[in-house]
């Protein structure tokens, strides 16, 4: 299938490694130009994205969690493809701290950092795609958003809110053209979930390779996903065939979440 994909410009955000490089090696190899940004080496994830693809990927750096650097990346991304047609919100996670142990200053730091800079990207990029007609918006959040995990109270709660703003938005884009939809991963296998396993393991005082074991039975595919897998559905979401699809959050999860 063609994605219809080829000649869109996709602005990639925290995508030097984990699932923001999964998706944009995925909509790279759909022919998108795509910019990735990270706080590290993104310009070398650049030219070896390039170099798997054929595709013209650049490299920016950026830290989310600053405002003034979102702009900036933004800004030179625009100047750098002469347009963002993709933007595809996604970012680090929070420590893990129960619901009772976050501090009043804590909720306001990484609403800011995991919400508010996300917003602000996305408000200053959709004015032109609803312009032209024609955009994709895609948040990746966490399936702790819609089965909240032990441990992850800032997880749980801001990701959520992502879900609600998208939907929210979704409604008053659809007729110029323009989607937003949410992707959720599951247990996939980063470096993100390899850090919550060892925490887990820590927390729990048992092996990591038991409270491996244990979390794979609560998977029906009996394994953790891969980047590869993420990404291509990810891709699928900002692509023309996916053009009826919005206001949506779509699990990558192996069918982990119990919820319907």
């Amino acid at each position: 299938m063609d994605l219809g994909l080829k000649g869109k410009r996709a602005l990639v955000f925290a995508s030097t490694k984990g699932l923001g490089r999964a998706i944009a090696t995925a909509l790279a190899a759909e022919g998108a130009e795509v910019c990735v940004s990270g706080r590290s080496g993104p310009e070398q994830v650049a030219q070896e994205i390039s170099a798997e693809t054929g595709a013209k990927v650049h490299g920016l750096p950026c830290n989310l969690h600053e405002r003034a650097q979102v702009d900036k990346l933004i800004d030179t991304a625009l100047e750098t493809m002469g347009g963002i047609d993709v933007l595809v919100l996604n970012g680090g996670g929070p420590p893990p701290k129960p619901a009772l142990g976050v501090e009043d200053s804590e909720w306001t730091l990484w609403f800011e950092r995991m919400v508010g800079n996300l917003i602000h990207a996305a408000t200053r990029c959709l004015p032109a795609m609803r312009e032209r007609g024609w955009g994709r918006l895609l948040t990746v959040a966490s399936s702790a958003a819609v089965q909240p995990a032990p441990n992850m109270a800032l997880s749980n709660s801001l990701r959520a809110s992502l879900l609600a703003w998208n939907k929210t938005l979704s409604a008053e884009v659809a007729a110029d053209g323009v989607t937003c939809n949410v992707i959720l991963p599951g247990r996939i296998d980063t470096d993100r979930v390899a850090q919550l396993d060892a925490a887990r393991s820590e927390r729990e005082q048992r092996p990591l390779e038991e409270v491996q074991k244990s979390i794979l039975t609560e998977i029906p595919a009996r394994r953790y996903g891969q980047p590869k897998e993420f990404g291509e559905v990810a891709a699928f979401l900002c692509s023309e065939r996916a053009s009826f699809v919005t206001g949506t959050t779509q699990r990558v999860d192996g069918g982990q979440i119990r919820a319907i």
